[in-house]
């Protein structure tokens, strides 16, 4: 379902989770975009060579997926904060979720907060924070 004001959420409702494109292709096309076309968001080989276990999706890359998940369950929503903690690194080529439940509603303001995760296929969060969002009352 479409949420299109406060009033149509519910305390601890999940909103519909979706696996992003963390293709190589795709990772390359926003770093080249953010001006970040550096090996180790577009080179799995090159990132190994800096350490990392292979090319990463951008964190600015994984918020947006949480900014869109929202704007799925919601179109009209203003997404006013996606506060993050990066707990391991999401590398490109593999599987993530884009998860969120709801756990605070201000009828009156039309504010909602957000718990959201990105997890993988071993179920791992990778990262998680919260997001505070107007709705129409």
């Amino acid at each position: 379902m479409t949420v299109q004001t406060v009033k149509d959420v519910d305390f601890g409702e999940e909103l519909p989770a979706f696996e992003p494109d963390t293709s190589l292709t795709n990772v390359k096309r926003f770093a080249v975009a953010a001006g970040w076309n550096g090996p180790r968001f577009t080179d799995h080989e090159a990132a190994k060579k800096e350490g990392l276990p292979g090319a990463l999706v951008p964190g600015i890359m994984s918020q947006g997926f949480l900014s869109a998940m929202i704007h799925r369950w919601a179109p009209e929503a203003e997404v006013r904060l996606v506060d993050t903690v990066f707990r391991a690194p999401c590398i490109v080529d593999q599987s993530y979720f884009i998860n969120g439940v709801v756990t605070d509603i201000d009828e009156e303001t039309g504010e909602v907060e957000i718990d959201l995760t990105v997890t993988n296929d071993a179920n791992e969060t990778r990262v998680f924070g919260t997001a505070k969002v107007l709705l129409p009352v």
